[in-house]
Parts: C-alpha cells; sequence; structure tokens
C-alpha cells in the first residue's frame, strides 16, 4: 500500500465538541494485529452519524467511524483470510472502539470478518448492518411459526434502512405487509417493494393514552422505532404474534402493561446484531448471498462519496434519509 491512506477521523477537541475531516493518515497507524483489509465499500448507519456528532456511542476519539465495511485482504497471518479473500464485517467495536470502515484500510480482528460469498462489496454493505437487523428479524418470525396466512404483518419505520430491507424480505416470502412510515414521499417505494398498504406513523394520535389491548391486528412484526409505537403494536397484535424489537427512535420509555403477553401470548423478541456470535452471523450472511437475498436492493438503495458524508449525516439526523446510503471508499476520488 502507499505511504499514506484516505480516512475520515472524528476528534474530540478540547471543548468538548466532536469535530471531523477527511484527512490522509500515515500508513503506520495501520500497524499492529488483525487481518488488514483494503475497503471498497461502507455505509450510512445512524451509529455512524452519532459518532462523526459526538453522540454516546465511541469509546475512545480520535476515531474512523464505519461499522461496516466490505473489502480485500492484503495483508494477514490468519489462514482463514489470506490475501486476496474477499471479506465484510460489521458490529462489535468496529467504527466506535476501532477504527471502522470509513478509510481506505482498515486492519480489523480476524474473529470480526466472514467471507462475503456471493454478494459484491456493494450490495454487501447495502445491507449492512440495517438489512441484517431486517434479517434477523424476520428471521425471528419465522422460527417462531408465523406464516403468510395468519394474517398481516406490520413493519414500523418502514422508511428506514432496517424497515425498508424488512418489507423487501417479507413480501418475498409471501407475508401481506403493513408498511407504517412518516414520510408520505417513501410510499411509491414501499408499494413496489411489495407493501400491500402503506399507513402513517403509529399510534395515529400521538397524545392519546396507549391502550392495554386494542384491536387484534398483526400475526407479527418488525419494529425499528420503540417508545409508544412499540407499546401500540403489542397492544394491537394477534394472539400468539411475535413482535421483533431492534429501534430506539422513538425512545427508551414502553408504556405498555403485561395484558398483550398474558392474555394473547405475545412474544417480544429483541434483536441484537451488535454481539450477535460470529457463528450465527456468518450463519446467516450466508443465507442473505442465498436464499434469503433481498430482491430489490437497487431500488432502497443508493451511492455516494466519501466527501458526501456531512450533507448525508445532516438528513440522517434531521429524519429525511430513507433506505440505504452505501459510500463507495476505495478509490473514491477516481469515480473506479
Amino acid at each position: 500500500m502507499n505511504t499514506t491512506y484516505t480516512a475520515v477521523e472524528a476528534r474530540r477537541e478540547e471543548s468538548g465538541a466532536v469535530t471531523w475531516q477527511l484527512t490522509e493518515r500515515a500508513a503506520g497507524m495501520l500497524e499492529g494485529t488483525g487481518v488488514l483489509v483494503r475497503v471498497t465499500w461502507s455505509s450510512l448507519n445512524f451509529k455512524d452519524a452519532l459518532a462523526l456528532t459526538g453522540g454516546k456511542v465511541v469509546r475512545r476519539y480520535p476515531i474512523v467511524p464505519g461499522i461496516d465495511l466490505a473489502g480485500e485482504v492484503v495483508e494477514s497471518s490468519d489462514p482463514e483470510f489470506p490475501v486476496g479473500a474477499p471479506v465484510l464485517a460489521h458490529g462489535y467495536t468496529l467504527g466506535t472502539g476501532i477504527d471502522g470502515g470509513f478509510a481506505e484500510y482498515a486492519r480489523v480482528p480476524a474473529e470480526f470478518l466472514m467471507h462475503r460469498g456471493g454478494l459484491s462489496d456493494r450490495d454487501a454493505m447495502a445491507i449492512g448492518t440495517a438489512g441484517f437487523t431486517a434479517a434477523l428479524s424476520v428471521e425471528a418470525l419465522l422460527e417462531a411459526g408465523i406464516r403468510p396466512d395468519d394474517g398481516p404483518v406490520l413493519v414500523t419505520g418502514a422508511s428506514g434502512g432496517v424497515g425498508v430491507v424488512s418489507v423487501d424480505l417479507l413480501a418475498g416470502l409471501g407475508y401481506e405487509v403493513v408498511a407504517s412510515t412518516g414520510k408520505e414521499a417513501a410510499t411509491e417505494l414501499l408499494a413496489s417493494l411489495g407493501a400491500a398498504r402503506v399507513i402513517g406513523r403509529l399510534p395515529e394520535d400521538p397524545g392519546a393514552a396507549i391502550r392495554a389491548l386494542g384491536a387484534s391486528t398483526w400475526a407479527g412484526a418488525v419494529d425499528s422505532v420503540g417508545g409508544r409505537t412499540l407499546a401500540h403494536v403489542l397492544s394491537t397484535s394477534a394472539y400468539g404474534a411475535v413482535v421483533a424489537a431492534s429501534g430506539l427512535t422513538g425512545g427508551v420509555e414502553v408504556p405498555t402493561t403485561v395484558m398483550p403477553f398474558i392474555l394473547r401470548g405475545v412474544t417480544l423478541r429483541g434483536i441484537d446484531s451488535v454481539e450477535l456470535g460470529l457463528a450465527r452471523r456468518r450463519e446467516l450472511w450466508e443465507r442473505l448471498a442465498g436464499d434469503l437475498r433481498p430482491r430489490n436492493i437497487g431500488a432502497w438503495s443508493r451511492d455516494a462519496e466519501l466527501g458526501e458524508l456531512e450533507e448525508l449525516v445532516g438528513t440522517l439526523l434531521g429524519g429525511t434519509h430513507s433506505g440505504r446510503t452505501v459510500i463507495r471508499v476505495g478509490e473514491w476520488r477516481s469515480g473506479a
């Protein structure tokens, strides 16, 4: 590799504020243990935006954010990942405790890595952490025996990263998908992904009290919002429903009761993609490259460059971002 490499570096200033810039780092900063990866693609996640703006997700500064990365091994002492192997990584401490994917090179512990399989680097990062979380959520419904003929399945936060992939996967499996979003502009996209209906945010009246039990409606749900939305989903779930929860943009407090659980047998399944064991992680990525591969990756993902991060972070934190944004990293300046 060259004597320097391009990276997005975030730093905490003496004032406490976090600033970041696209900079040239000395190759010596990549010394140490782990597999050296030439990064070709990454993606933008909410956690990356927090890392760049001082949210409480980073363990130490300075750091290169990017909780997802895909690329090619260029230096390794691990026989499982020889030089030239196409790999991907996400979660654990990537981009929050160790330097992540917003750089042309990253040194990654071998226990974080997976072989890319039949996905391109770009498509693997279009899926990324958000799509992987969606796949875990969908698997939770499948493993619980929720079938397409059991009734409608709800996806909240449907225009977000987890949401669009969940809609795509569930519709492809034959479920009647109801997509809930506060972004009317996303209606056409969600319908094209297979949503049978697109509705507004839940609950419809944001100021109303959440009923202990509402109308029995959903056979299952994928919730990436949390808060009052999750409470409403639980109260309106049908008997034996499974609700896979992975988000907290709507808040961490869930104003619910035990009623959905003891009177309707509803199961609340927590979904974690950060610390999930490597064997399980690799198994699901094999499915994402095979039988669980999303049908419409090109429809819900867009390409961007490292130089566009400031604008992209603004849309993400401002609530106007939809779908998945895939970041070209390797050779981005040449447009390759």
